[in-house]
């Protein structure tokens, strides 16, 4: 269901400014699961006050709702998210495109990933930075774009709500948003938010997440317009990843998510070319 804190939504339609516990009790009735909760025409509505009133009309409606906040990370609701709702906003609008801007605010997937990167630490089990909805197979973004785009959002633990027609999916795309590998590391029970470590070679970045049972995932990213190569020396970088942080260590395992098997071990460097926009994905297996 989606609703919205102002006395009009986003289209016009209208909101629930007034009659939140009358809307809570018509959702209930109707066993609603999921409320998507917008901000548009609030005139001088504060947004941490509005969406605890909706809090508030979805317990007394006494069923179990998930309440999505969507201010557009206008108000920072990381901060104050997790005792209102179960995921909250970061950004604006996200396009389905790779890094375009439109002059409202919305923009492509990368440009959401940046703006979603450094708030890992509101995040987890119970309350979710939502980068929002995926565009994956939408139409503008190739096959490989849509691929790093839904790897990213896993890498992330970011909600995965598909954004595409499914009745029109490709293969390829169905391919993509049903590889339960990588929706593994979305719903890892850790409920870590992956990060950017750094920038190994330009545009390439390497981000990490930690999951239960001490594995590790790993992100190689090309942000670039050309193959990149790389040469990833565990012996001078995986010092970094032991100890008490991630309880690494040893010789592990390195498995591809999208190749779905084992490509070899941390005993010698990882070796590999990535495409254009593409990602190599691993998880370290002991």
């Amino acid at each position: 269901m989606y609703s919205c804190a102002g006395s009009r939504t986003c289209e016009g339609r209208p909101g629930s400014r007034g009659y939140e516990f009358h809307d809570a009790r018509t959702y209930a009735s109707w066993d609603i699961d999921y409320l998507k909760y917008d901000f548009c025409n609030t005139d001088a509505q504060k947004a941490e006050g509005a969406y605890k009133t909706m809090r508030d009309a979805l317990f007394a409606a006494k069923r179990p709702m998930v309440f999505s906040i969507c201010e557009w990370g206008s108000t920072e609701p990381w901060t104050w998210g997790k005792n209102v709702g179960h995921l909250w906003r970061t950004t604006s609008d996200i396009m389905n495109c790779w890094d375009c801007k439109v002059n409202w605010g919305g923009m492509g997937w990368t440009l959401i990933m940046d703006k979603n990167a450094d708030l890992g630490r509101y995040a987890g089990p119970g309350g979710w930075n939502d980068p929002d909805i995926l565009q994956a197979g939408n139409g503008v973004l190739t096959d490989v774009e849509s691929r790093s785009h839904f790897t990213m959002w896993c890498m992330m633990a970011a909600p995965l709500i598909s954004g595409n027609d499914l009745r029109f999916m490709s293969p390829a795309m169905k391919e993509i948003l049903t590889n339960k590998e990588i929706i593994a590391l979305d719903q890892d029970t850790l409920g870590k938010q992956g990060y950017r470590w750094w920038k190994l070679d330009g545009n390439i970045e390497l981000w990490i997440k930690q999951l239960a049972n001490n594995e590790i995932a790993l992100c190689f990213f090309n942000r670039s317009d050309v193959v990149k190569t790389i040469d990833f020396d565990w012996n001078r970088y995986f010092s970094n990843l032991n100890g008490k942080t991630y309880g690494i260590t040893g010789k592990m395992i390195i498995r591809d998510l999208w190749l779905k098997k084992n490509i070899g071990t941390t005993s010698t460097n990882l070796r590999a070319e990535i495409q254009a926009h593409d990602v190599l994905t691993i998880r370290l297996i002991k």
